[in-house]
């Protein structure tokens, strides 16, 4: 890190790599509050909020549409484009590209995941114009050249070869095929080797010219820059992206499909991966607070949650057992899981269908309720300590349409939830007859 901070940036950037790794970037958790709602002159709307405690820019842009619009037998096209986004753009070869970044001190990445494209950058205030224009050179000028693209290509092959062979991975893919069969969201988000060999360099270019475009950005920002120059900045970036819509096809809401089963996949191992999960709420349902407070005494929270104590403090049939909510943009699901030993796999898989079955009937308790909010409005501001995470969330605020006085009322809306709702959260989410599970492994005694 302080490698990277020093570039071009003299002893200015010593003195600046020094804080940083003494403060871990970080900022005070009320800055995050202040929010200024920017619109730029071209246009772009901007959640910003300005930190003038260490010299350094943090912007994060966000594009809908991921890996769900992969074309089908072109999976981990999404995955393959965020890979080569910085592997040379306009003059720069890859290596020249990544030597500019290295003199200027700049930190960009790429990412991608079900539902959006993500782009983050890191800069040093003084190194702003060049940060900003090497962006706008990645994101309108990507060079997607044959022998980057090949390497990445290689690297991705030996991935999804290597996930095919894990028991964990295996169990997820399996899980998601059933739980979508007629939805993207039930294709492999990472690829397939033949499907990451059948990508080319027109699907490359293809999907910069038509996902990664203007109308379709959301930006958040936080740093040492005044409102006005980073309006500026942003508009000189995007300038260069294409008008049109950001999305090239369109995805259905949908429910996942968990009439209740049970899937095993033989896998020579001592153990078993388990994989289970349940239609749940997604981001914007007026049943999610109750549920994330749910999901937290079951099985969220850690060595304190129900199927912790459960199976694994009393019984000890597994190192570690979890849920979650996974809210997508189309659907929502309850994900978890564990694994054992195979000969206790049955014994595992019948202690936590029996506490779903117990929270659905029973609810939480006042002394849960409580020690739950307690955590959960506590622990929000370690998700606010650096300008990363405070722009990647204004980003996230913006893309799942929680308003900007989201980080105001947050807590207000965990600390609102009784008993009642939690407990109605748990009757609509927590049906057994819909638990859907895949075991990988060799699991013994385990049937319907």
């Amino acid at each position: 890190m302080i490698k990277r901070i020093l570039g071009r940036s003299g002893w200015s950037g010593v003195f600046v790599a020094l804080v940083v790794a003494a403060w871990g970037w970080a900022v005070p958790a009320e800055a995050a509050t202040k929010i200024i709602d920017l619109r730029t002159p071209a246009g772009h709307r901007v959640w910003f909020v300005r930190e003038p405690a260490l010299p350094i820019v943090s912007i994060e842009l966000g594009f809908r549409g991921g890996t769900e619009l992969d074309p089908p037998g072109k999976e981990g096209l999404a995955r393959m484009v965020a890979a080569l986004m910085d592997e040379g753009a306009g003059e720069y070869d890859s290596l020249g590209f990544q030597r500019r970044l290295e003199d200027y001190s700049v930190s960009l990445g790429f990412s991608v995941d079900r539902d959006a494209f993500r782009v983050s950058l890191r800069t040093l205030t003084e190194n702003r114009d060049e940060a900003f224009r090497l962006l706008g050179t990645a994101l309108s000028s990507p060079r997607f050249e044959a022998d980057a693209a090949e390497r990445v290509r290689g690297q991705f092959i030996a991935d999804a070869s290597r996930r095919n062979q894990d028991p964990d991975a295996i169990a997820a893919k399996a899980w998601f095929a059933k739980a979508f069969p007629e939805h993207p969201y039930g294709r492999s988000s990472r690829g397939e080797p033949e499907t990451i060999k059948s990508i080319t360099r027109i699907d490359l270019k293809t999907f910069a010219a038509s996902r990664l475009t203007k109308s379709g950005v959301f930006v958040g920002a936080v740093g040492d820059i005044d409102p006005s120059e980073l309006s500026f900045l942003i508009d000189r970036a995007l300038a260069d992206l294409p008008a049109g819509p950001a999305e090239s096809g369109p995805v259905n809401e949908v429910i996942a499909h968990t009439p209740g089963s049970l899937t095993i996949i033989r896998h020579k191992a001592p153990q078993s991966s388990v994989i289970l999960g349940l239609p749940g709420p997604k981001r914007n349902d007026d049943d999610f607070y109750p549920a994330f407070v749910l999901n937290y005494v079951l099985g969220g929270g850690g060595m304190t949650s129900r199927l912790y104590q459960e199976v694994r403090e009393k019984r000890g049939l597994a190192y570690s057992v979890y849920t979650y909510l996974s809210p997508f943009r189309y659907s929502g699901l309850i994900l978890g899981g564990f694994a054992s030993v195979n000969d206790r796999v049955a014994e595992s898989l019948a202690v936590v269908k029996s506490e779903l079955v117990r929270i659905a009937s029973e609810g939480l308790n006042e002394r849960e309720l409580a020690d739950a909010k307690t955590y959960l409005t506590g622990s929000f501001p370690m998700r606010l300590d650096s300008n990363a995470k405070i722009a990647g969330t204004l980003l996230t605020m913006q893309m799942d349409g929680l308003g900007i006085d989201y980080l105001e009322k947050r807590n207000d809306y965990i600390n609102a939830v009784t008993l009642a709702d939690v407990r109605r959260a748990a009757v609509k989410y927590m049906k057994i007859e819909d638990l859907t599970v895949v075991v990988v492994g060799d699991p013994q005694g385990v049937g319907p």
